[in-house]
């Protein structure tokens, strides 16, 4: 309400702003004021005509409303007047229907026997010339014009179901009619079988046909399509006609042509397979190969040719791609299934990668998402196959390690030297032989993934540790019956160097491949992850041979220095001049002309260990005291005797480690205040033995215990006591009182000589 009586203020306002602009209008000039009376009333006049033109709507409206109000009144007993006569009339008809049918029996008959001739009289021409048709179409179906054939054999088949369907219809079928009916069209149901075996052959040649008769190709397809809307058709008249459906339907020839097709691709992965294992050991390689190089050539050709005669719903492509990745699957599962050997385990792992790869289905010319089309073999096949290889690779490092060593080992026994590298040094073919046993694996599981080059790795680093823990025994086997027998293994020093040399050697391959297997994998190089472990076990292990080698050269020389080092510091020593000292030198120099074939690592640690004996040899000789000195005089002469022999062996090592890296010498001399040579500490003692004044021994000790703080009371009591003029107790005290502000060693202090020194 409230609405409305705005919008009649509204109308209001406007209506007086539209009058007085035609006020303004009119009276414009001021004669026009004479005026003003006659336009009143015409306005008057005006308002009077349109009041009663509104009055004369308004009672025309009211009274319209009047009677339609009425009109309404009446309206329900009409309705009921008007449905009393029609259920009347409905009454009166359904009276008369149960006889309706009886009367119309006659008609209904003579409409189906209507319907029949109708049907008879179209088909007529093709019923009697059936056997013709039938002639006709064989002959246009060997010929290969496939598609008049198929327009042939759909004129028979629509006679055949247009009088099959008739014959449904009768209310009372006569089976007898319906088989002979089909039995007089049973050729055409052959026709049908024959055409589609062309059809199929066809199809089975696809990819063949297509490159230089592709029109064939849409021919076929072109037939299958017709059959597959006749079936669509079929099943339609059979939900509308109480259940008809025509014989031979539906064909479902689209479905059979997908078949075929897949068969087809089946036939082309296995028909590859030239060889078996027993004709050739690599008959696997080479068949996944050819499957390769067929699939890929295979699906371009689909990707290029097949897609323009292929309708577009068959999205021949994808649906390629799909059945090429089944039959794969399925060949590679039976592959599986009759039981790998050897390396064919690696071969179908490392083809399982090169199909997903860039070679095969992540070509560029084919484009295809990878990721859709899934694994070509489940999780748990593969990683079956990644056991057994396993298994496998564990057995043949076994049985190839074991080849190995015997072949080194027999190697030693030759009369001839070992190999020499161009630096001259000796060396055998076993690091070698087992480095390229372990990269070859490596690079082989490189081409399936690093998970698997993970574990081939462990695998061999374990397999290698247990080698060099074999080798280790035959090292200490043969040194054994060497040291039993020296005069029959002439060789013995040459190949216990080489031996010594291919520590190294392994070390330095080894490390190369751990290092190539760590890049760009972060999981191997943690410290804590299981192949870095057994790589830190396997350098231990080698460690140790090393170790075990040099020990073996280092007693072989001292098996020959043996007699002239038992006589340090006796009387015998003592009166024969150089004599014994020019013996070890002689024999050292002899040795280490051998040495020289040593890699300079293995040369500058023997070097350090034959001093480090030689200079055991001579202060445990010197603190057993096995000479008693007659006088200062003797005991001076013995000092500087032992200080000139010291001088003397220190020079030759000095003379023998010219040869050696400056590196190597460099990290082994060390840092911090540590002694350059252990055979320093001679000229040390032999002051201690030299001073004549014992009041001034306590300087000398001093400057002993500063320089090797692992010296011990024991020794330097021993030592005070070699000197011949002092008791016991006074030494003791000394000693004592030498020691007192002394800080006990901690555990990482630098040991020296004495540390190796036990008195007994």
């Amino acid at each position: 309400l409230q609405s409305r009586v705005m919008d009649v203020t509204a109308l209001e306002a406007e209506a007086k702003a539209t009058a007085i602009k035609h006020i303004i209008t009119m009276l414009q000039l001021p004669e026009q004021l004479d005026k003003v009376q006659q336009y009143k009333r015409r306005v008057s006049r005006k308002k009077a005509s349109v009041e009663a033109m509104l009055k004369t709507a308004l009672q025309s409206q009211l009274d319209g409303f009047r009677t339609a109000l009425t009109l309404q009144k009446s309206i329900p007993n009409d309705v009921l007047e008007v449905q009393r006569s029609l259920n009347n009339d409905m009454q009166e008809i359904f009276r008369d229907l149960p006889g309706l049918t009886e009367r119309l029996q006659e008609v209904k008959e003579e409409s189906m026997r209507h319907s029949q001739y109708g049907a008879a009289i179209e088909n007529l021409k093709h019923i009697f010339n059936v056997p013709g048709s039938v002639q006709k179409t064989q002959e246009l179906i060997a010929s290969g014009k496939l598609l008049h054939a198929h327009q042939a054999l759909s004129d028979l088949e629509n006679s055949r179901d247009d009088l099959l369907f008739e014959l449904h219809k009768l209310p009372s079928q006569s089976v007898t009619d319906r088989n002979m009916l089909k039995q007089y069209f049973a050729d055409v149901e052959k026709l049908s079988e024959d055409l589609g075996k062309q059809i199929w052959l066809v199809l089975k040649r696809t990819l063949n046909s297509v490159r230089k008769e592709p029109q064939v190709i849409v021919t076929a397809l072109r037939i299958i399509e017709r059959e597959e809307r006749r079936d669509n058709a079929a099943r339609e008249r059979e939900r509308s006609s109480a259940g008809f459906l025509p014989p031979g339907r539906p064909k479902e020839w689209r479905r059979r042509c997908f078949e075929v097709l897949e068969s087809a691709v089946e036939d082309r992965i296995e028909g590859n397979q030239f060889e078996e294992r027993h004709e050739n050991k690599m008959w696997l390689v080479r068949h996944l190969e050819v499957t390769r190089q067929i699939v890929l050539d295979d699906l371009r050709t689909v990707k290029t040719v097949c897609v323009p005669c292929f309708p577009p719903e068959y999205d021949i492509v994808e649906r390629y791609v799909k059945m090429y990745h089944n039959c794969l699957s399925r060949h590679l599962q039976n592959i599986v299934a009759n039981q790998l050997e050897g390396n064919e385990y690696i071969t179908v792992l490392g083809w399982l990668t090169v199909y997903s790869g860039e070679e095969l289905m992540g070509h560029p010319d084919l484009a295809l998402d990878v990721e859709r089309l899934g694994p070509l073999l489940g999780r748990s096949d593969v990683q079956g196959l990644i056991q057994k290889y396993l298994g496998t690779l564990v057995a043949n490092y076994q049985d190839w390690l074991k080849n190995a060593l015997q072949s080194d080992v027999k190697d030693w026994h030759r009369e001839c030297e070992p190999d020499t590298d161009s630096r001259g040094c000796y060396h055998t073919s076993a690091p070698m032989i087992v480095f390229q046993m372990v990269d070859q694996h490596l690079q082989v599981a490189k081409t399936v993934g690093p998970d698997l080059v993970r574990k081939v790795l462990t695998i061999s680093l374990e397999q290698t540790t247990k080698f060099v823990g074999a080798y280790m025994e035959a090292v200490t086997e043969f040194k054994d019956r060497h040291f039993e027998d020296r005069s029959v293994r002439k060789l013995f020093t040459h190949y216990v160097i080489a031996v010594a040399n291919n520590c190294l050697q392994f070390q330095q391959l080894f490390d190369k491949s751990y290092t190539d297997c760590c890049t760009g994998q972060a999981a191997l190089s943690k410290g804590d992850n299981e192949t870095s472990q057994v790589y830190h076990r396997l350098q231990q292990s080698l460690d140790r041979l090393q170790e075990r080698t040099l020990d073996a050269l280092r007693d072989e020389l001292f098996l020959d220095l043996g007699k002239e080092l038992g006589d340090v510091l006796s009387r015998k020593w003592l009166l024969t001049g150089p004599n014994i000292v020019d013996t070890v030198s002689a024999t050292i120099e002899d040795y280490f002309r051998d040495y020289a074939r040593l890699l300079p690592r293995n040369l500058e640690t023997l070097a350090g260990r034959i001093q480090w004996q030689l200079a055991r040899c001579y202060v445990q000789a010197i603190l057993q005291r096995k000479i008693t000195f007659k006088g200062y005089e003797e005991r001076k002469v013995a000092a500087e005797k032992i200080t000139k022999e010291g001088e003397q062996l220190r020079a030759l090592f000095q003379k023998a480690s010219t040869g050696m890296s400056s590196a190597h010498a460099a990290s082994h001399r060390g840092g911090g205040s540590a002694p350059s040579s252990p055979l320093d500490a001679l000229p040390l003692l032999a002051e201690v033995l030299k001073m004549k004044d014992t009041s001034l021994l306590s300087l000398e000790v001093s400057g002993l215990i500063k320089r090797y703080p692992d010296i011990s009371g024991e020794h330097l009591q021993s030592l005070l006591l070699l000197r011949g003029d002092m008791a016991r107790n006074e030494a003791r005290t000394l000693v004592a009182e030498m020691r007192a502000d002394d800080q006990p060693l901690h555990a990482g202090a630098q040991r020296s000589i004495f540390s190796d020194i036990v008195l007994t």
